[in-house]
């Protein structure tokens, strides 16, 4: 498996959003300026992160985006999902295999993409935000955070 930028981009900018005081929309301009971000392909990847149901839209001046359920139970799966990441860490047809080490070599990819699997959607927003909170006190920063 291989993380895009796209993949890198939404989970920076959800793990910025469970940064916020409260969850309180922030606005993409806002997000993009902390994550270092182009604003129009950030407003593309958060359209995609609301469209699966991630984070809620809020309109107004005080809008913007704000996370839809505690960081607890958004894993980085669903956020890798949401964007079209490809969780696969390699591709295999099985029917295109002739001989039984072919099929070995299947058989383990296949497992090995299953606990990868396993692992990424075992892995929580929670679980990311309390590693950026200890970086951040470590270096002595506030809500300055940079992924």
């Amino acid at each position: 498996m291989k993380l895009t930028t796209k993949g890198h981009y939404a989970v920076k900018a959800l793990l910025d959003l469970s940064l916020q005081p409260n969850f309180k929309p922030t606005s993409v301009r806002a997000i993009a300026l902390r994550q270092d971000i182009p604003a129009p392909y950030l407003e593309k990847i958060l359209i995609k992160i609301r469209q699966a149901g991630l984070i809620n839209s809020v309109r107004g001046a005080q809008g913007g985006y704000q996370l839809a359920y505690q960081t607890d139970q958004i894993s980085l799966g669903q956020i890798l999902e949401a964007v079209g990441e490809n969780l696969e860490s390699m591709p295999l047809d099985i029917n295109s295999q002739n001989n039984s080490a072919d099929w070995v070599t299947v058989a383990l990819w296949r497992k090995l993409n299953q606990k990868i699997k396993q692992a990424i959607y075992s892995i929580t927003l929670a679980d990311l935000y309390y590693d950026a909170r200890s970086r951040q006190a470590s270096q002595g920063e506030e809500n300055n955070f940079i992924v």
